[in-house]
């Protein structure tokens, strides 16, 4: 399949884009993950600047990359939210967050998604990457006792704010991928179900599959692939450690901060962690996933400037194809 392999530059976007693309070429990346924040990929300049677009390709073409996906996650995240807070006004740009209040936030945070999906079409890129924020997420304890129609009603609000977006996604032919991840509306398999349904399961809505959020909470990662081949539209490579059993150290990781080893799990760079990576590439194999595979650098305990390259010889030494005929084929005479 000769997937191409790329970095997902969220995690550099304090960096300059013409460095992250020099370092990405320069230990053997194919092309980029573009998030859409730093000056990596500023939407807004993309659809109101006519040479933007041009200038981005150049820089790419400079360093031998491609541009597989685009990434924007932090204001993805704005549109379904409750509640909308101080944590919000840290990620988003100062036009999304504005005065601040919440509803303005998530329609302000509505159309530059839309914007997104027209930026991508621009740039000639068929999928964004993202998050949806959840109205319900703040209810996974289900203590206060949470009605059912509570939950119904969160459905119902994704559906209801992001249907409009999604007619702008086929409108210009561009893909939302969606991360399965706590915080989210969907975040494991019976959420991830029940969001397809709420929007009737419209194609323009898929998955980016990251195994790092499924090992923490007992999810099989392989599996996943296999019950929503027909939707992973985006691969991105991050591992997680779970560091439980000592009576001690528990799933919800006590708000204590990434890489304090009295966490009981953590984000660690791939390889590193308890994603069983073989498996999962071989189950991309078997549905004939052939889209990029990006790598996340996210660790708190390695520096970045290690974990990448080492990540992607990890990635090429596994993530191989699948053969183009059975091992016993030879032993047939027909």
């Amino acid at each position: 399949m000769a997937r191409p392999i790329t970095l997902f530059t969220g995690q550099w976007a304090d960096l300059p884009f013409d460095e992250v693309c020099r370092l990405a070429s320069e230990w053997g990346y194919d092309g980029l993950e573009i998030a859409c924040w730093g000056d990596h990929f500023e939407v807004d300049r993309a659809l109101a600047e006519p040479d933007y677009i041009d200038r981005k390709r150049e820089q790419l073409a400079k360093y031998n990359l491609k541009v597989y996906a685009i990434s924007n996650h932090l204001v993805g995240q704005a549109v379904c939210d409750h509640p909308i807070d101080e944590r919000h006004q840290g990620i988003l740009p100062a036009d999304i967050w504005g005065d601040g209040d919440a509803e303005g936030v998530r329609q302000r945070a509505a159309e530059r998604i839309k914007d997104t999906a027209r930026a991508a079409a621009k740039l000639g890129v068929k999928t964004v990457v993202g998050f949806t924020g959840s109205s319900i997420w703040h209810t996974v304890a289900m203590f206060p006792p949470v009605p059912p129609a509570m939950i119904e009603r969160g459905y119902q609000d994704f559906a209801d704010r992001w249907n409009p977006i999604l007619d702008v996604f086929d409108e210009v032919g561009v893909r939302f991928a969606h991360e399965v991840h706590p915080s989210e509306i969907a975040y494991d398999y019976w959420t991830t179900r029940r969001t397809l349904e709420a929007i009737g399961d419209r194609p323009a809505f898929g998955l980016n599959w990251d195994p790092s959020h499924f090992v923490w909470q007992d999810l099989d990662p392989v599996n996943f692939i296999l019950e929503f081949k027909d939707r992973i539209y985006h691969v991105d490579c991050k591992d997680a450690k779970v560091r439980t059993g000592d009576g001690r150290r528990g799933r919800m990781s006590s708000h204590l901060p990434w890489a304090d080893l009295r966490r009981g799990w953590d984000f660690v760079s791939t390889g590193h962690g308890d994603v069983p990576w073989e498996d999962c590439f071989r189950a991309l194999n078997a549905i004939g996933y052939d889209g990029p595979i990006s790598i996340e650098w996210e660790d708190a305990g390695m520096d970045r400037l290690v974990g990448a390259p080492e990540a992607l010889q990890f990635v090429r030494r596994l993530a191989f194809d699948a053969p183009t005929a059975a091992f016993d084929a030879a032993f047939s005479r027909s």
